[in-house]
């Protein structure tokens, strides 16, 4: 029997796989494994800057509170904003300020994925090589969140300090890989919200405006949450290449960048097809206004207020041009105002009569009226541009004064406004000193706050300052620290002196001085020494410093404050040393402060950036005077607006100013120097007028006098402040001293029965209606 065969089962053989194959994705993997190790390793190392060798990252602390300069603003006493000082003009805002429009922009154009991300956008940037070999774009993958860490973090300049930071072909890298961390950290510190109005507020969009709110303000004199879409449309485009895109210099450029990104905002759904032609239809209607410090409210002003606040930054580790500081000051923006506008009326009216006096003349004369000779090739060796020129070609003459007589195109300063001209820098020069300059100042004498500062007539055009920069000698408006000593020594303003010649003796080095009285001569007449500084009486102020002491003088100036160096020489009393107009209105304010001096104050307190008060600000103060010859002098000074003869009467006449109201004029003797110190319960004024040489200026008294030359400003001036309800003015009368007083003060016994005071509705004679000058009051 046959035995059966067995059937055998056959095992499916498994394919074996090729040992070549199986080594590739081992090393596949591999290779992925290490590069991903040393990857890893290598974010490591930049993350804390190994050996020095990626540079820097910004440790935890700086990321907390990560920080952009931000311009300190400069506010009036009324809370008006009167400019700023800035490296980089930023002024934050919030989320909350912010439009949709401008929101749903820069996501469209910038980061369509932003709210989705953690700071770094993978498809983005996985896409890019695609796009660059396609050729099709050109575009990035930076997102918001990682633009906000390369321009808060500086990561390529600041940042850029390690080793192989200079390697060409690794400093890319490494500046992508640390923004890509700090985005990452960005994220996980801060909101959507946050990282988005960082990203609004540090950017920038030209034109000197960093900031969303800064270039709303620059473009359209809006606040940003008023923008319409168009508007926010073209400031999104624009932060692509700021100078590229600029609406200002390339309009259709911009307009076609405007719509671009109207167009994102359509394919991305924010806006319908309706909405994005309404949009790309409209032409761009700019309000172009870039802040500098030729603009804003009190430029002099702003600047001497730089100048102490430098100082109390460094000494409290304080950046003022980018910590965002705000200081408060004691200007009324009202008062300033009305200041410029005085002054600029006043003085476009002076000038007017400056150009007639000197008509087809040159007004650089010596003291003998003769020309100076080489006036203007001496002047502009003090300029910048000779000196940069003298730098340039190393003091070649040829080279220099083939340029400083070079014709070119400027704008100039005219009283009409500005001017283009063809100029060469020579007749530039010889353009400008023909100008004549001013100075104003007032001040509240019982707290020293500075109300008002006009330190010339253009800040653009003149920078240099006529309130506390500059001194001149003060004539006239020095005479009242004189009779102030007088009073102070025991004499009344009834002590009548014999106007008479007084004669100086010569001395070591100096000729015998007499000094004359305006007019020249002298009456023989009997005056009180309050109608003599009312008239101010040269002859009678003579008296007095020879009894007192050119020393008893100058000891008093430094009781009002004056700093200025004082020389004690006879002509002491009739303004012959320098002073500011700083200086005597600080002086003049312990008159009416009751004899205490109250240093000048312009700022009240600087707060942080987030509301904190840094400083605050007191008044130095100290008894200078006693309430009795404080009060007597104001007395006197009353007696320049109402005595017969006084030299400011054209208050009263002209003006027609109810109130008590002091002042003094000033002039010097060949006319450089036209002053005016007014006074009234609560506000002392100081002006000057002249020109910015002291060789240059009017010829005769007609003009120069400092009653037509500077009185004019003041009157204007007050009439602007005494006719503006909302400014809480004094206009009673000067307060008088809670102690009976002890010398005498009604003079009428020795005026021989005739009225000492003018009647204020007098008509005008001649001599007012010539210092008024066409004024309309």
């Amino acid at each position: 029997m046959a035995i059966p065969a067995t059937k055998t089962k056959v095992q499916p053989r498994k394919p074996q796989r090729s040992g070549r194959f199986t080594g590739i994705t081992r090393t596949l993997w591999m290779l992925f494994s290490f590069g991903l190790i040393g990857f890893i390793v290598y974010v490591l190392a930049v993350s804390v800057n190994f050996m020095n060798l990626f540079g820097r990252m910004p440790n935890l602390k700086t990321l907390e509170n990560p920080k952009s300069e931000l311009a300190s603003e400069i506010y009036s006493a009324d809370g008006v904003l009167m400019g700023k000082y800035f490296r980089e003009n930023r002024t934050p805002v919030g989320y909350e300020e912010l439009p949709q429009n401008l929101i749903d922009g820069l996501i469209a154009t910038e980061d369509v994925r932003f709210e989705s991300h953690s700071g770094i956008d993978l498809k983005g940037l996985f896409a890019v090589p695609y796009y660059y070999v396609s050729g099709r774009i050109r575009r990035g993958s930076s997102t918001l969140t990682q633009q906000v860490a390369k321009v808060l973090f500086r990561t390529r300049a600041d940042l850029n300090d390690g080793t192989l930071s200079h390697v060409p072909g690794l400093r890319m890298l490494i500046i992508k890989t640390k923004e890509w961390i700090m985005a990452i950290r960005l994220e996980r510190n801060y909101t959507k919200r946050e990282i988005m109005t960082m990203y609004l507020n540090i950017n920038e969009y030209g034109s000197n405006a960093f900031g969303i709110n800064v270039a709303a303000k620059t473009f359209f004199n809006k606040q940003p949450k008023n923008l319409t879409l168009e508007e926010s449309a073209l400031l999104v485009g624009v932060l692509n290449a700021p100078s590229y895109f600029s609406p200002v210099e390339h309009p259709e450029r911009a307009k076609t960048r405007r719509n671009w990104v109207l167009s994102q905002m359509r394919k991305y759904g924010y806006i319908d097809q309706a909405s994005y032609e309404a949009a790309a239809a409209k032409t761009i209607a700019l309000t172009y206004n870039v802040e500098n410090a030729n603009k804003g409210i009190a430029p002099y002003f702003r600047r001497e207020v730089s100048k102490a606040l430098l100082q109390w930054s460094r000494e409290t580790d304080h950046d003022l041009y980018a910590d965002g500081l705000k200081i408060y000051t004691t200007i009324d923006s009202r008062m300033q105002k009305y200041a410029e506008s005085a002054v600029a009326e006043h003085m476009k009216q002076q000038q007017k009569l400056f150009t007639q006096h000197w008509k087809g003349q040159q007004p650089w004369r010596d003291e003998t009226g003769r020309l100076i000779p080489n006036f203007l090739q001496t002047a502009i060796k003090r300029t910048e541009r000779y000196k940069s020129l003298n730098t340039r070609f190393e003091g070649n003459k040829d080279s220099i004064n083939y340029y400083l007589n070079k014709k070119y195109k400027m704008m100039v300063f005219t009283w009409q406004g500005e001017k283009e001209m063809t100029m060469s820098p020579l007749d530039s020069l010889a353009y400008y000193k023909r100008y004549l300059q001013a100075g104003f100042m007032a001040m509240n004498p019982l707290n020293g706050q500075i109300k008002a500062w006009v330190g010339g007539t253009n800040f653009k055009y003149f920078k240099y300052d006529h309130v506390k920069q500059g001194t001149r000698q003060p004539g006239s408006t020095f005479k009242p620290i004189v009779y102030t000593a007088a009073i102070d020594q025991g004499y009344s303003p009834c002590y009548q002196v014999q106007d008479l010649a007084i004669t100086f003796p010569a001395e070591a080095g100096r000729a015998a001085y007499t000094p004359r009285n305006f007019e020249g001569g002298y009456s023989g007449r009997t005056f009180t020494i309050r109608q003599a500084l009312a008239r101010s009486m040269n002859s009678i102020t003579a008296f007095l410093v020879q009894k007192l002491g050119p020393e008893t003088i100058v000891a008093y100036a430094k009781r009002l404050g004056i700093t200025s160096p004082i020389e004690a020489v006879p002509a002491v009393g009739f303004g012959s040393s320098d002073v500011s107009i700083y200086e005597l209105c600080g002086a003049y304010s312990t008159f009416v402060n009751k004899g205490v001096w109250t240093s000048p104050m312009m700022v009240t307190r600087i707060e942080d950036k987030n509301g904190n008060v840094l400083r605050e600000f007191v008044p130095q103060t100290r008894e200078a005077l006693s309430e009795e010859t404080a009060y007597l002098m104001t007395h006197m000074l009353q007696a320049s607006t109402t005595e017969r003869g006084g030299t400011s009467t054209i208050l009263k006449t002209g003006f027609k100013f109810p109130y008590e109201m002091g002042g003094k004029t000033g002039t010097t003797s060949n006319y450089s120097d036209a002053w005016f110190m007014g006074i009234t319960p609560d506000l002392v004024c100081g002006m000057w007028v002249g020109g910015e040489d002291r060789s240059i200026h009017f010829r005769n008294g007609s003009n120069g006098q400092g009653a037509r030359a500077a009185l004019p400003i003041y009157g204007l001036f007050m009439r602007k402040v005494y006719g503006d309800k909302g400014l809480d003015v004094s206009k009673a009368p000067f307060p008088k001293p809670a102690q009976p007083l002890s010398i005498e003060i009604d003079c009428s016994r020795y005026y021989g029965g005739q009225r000492d005071t003018i009647p204020v509705d007098q008509k005008l004679n001649q001599t007012d209606l010539d210092i008024l000058n066409g004024q309309e009051i």
